[in-house]
């Protein structure tokens, strides 16, 4: 496995331990969802939408995106503003990509952590 996916797997499975199955079920729709709309629209939608596990997802989609140095701050308003201003077209492509893969671990390890709850 290469490191970054490993570093993404890691993060995955730290961010899902206690996830709910409402959580689940928004992480499973969450990649049709930004390959359709886009992931500014995406984030802009779960944060809109207030609850919970809404408010998860986007905090673990930017934290990540934080990480790999794509926003500087994992708060929804300042990433959404780093992204719609100062983000060049192949950075912002760059982080769409980072997050439909770290949604690959998070849908997997967050169908099996919320089976055991």
């Amino acid at each position: 496995m290469h490191m970054l996916e490993q570093k993404r797997a890691a993060y995955a499975w730290q961010n899902v331990q206690k996830c709910s199955a409402m959580y689940c079920r928004l992480a499973k729709g969450a990649p049709a969802l930004i390959m359709s709309n886009g992931l500014m629209q995406s984030l802009a939608f779960f944060e809109s939408k207030g609850g919970e596990h809404h408010k998860a997802l986007n905090s673990h989609i930017l934290g990540w995106l934080c990480e790999q140095k794509l926003v500087s701050r994992r708060s929804f308003k300042e990433a959404m503003g780093e992204l719609h201003d100062s983000t060049p077209p192949a950075d912002f492509r760059r982080a769409t990509e980072e997050a439909l893969e770290l949604l690959k671990w998070i849908r997997q390890f967050a169908a099996a952590v919320s089976k055991d709850v």
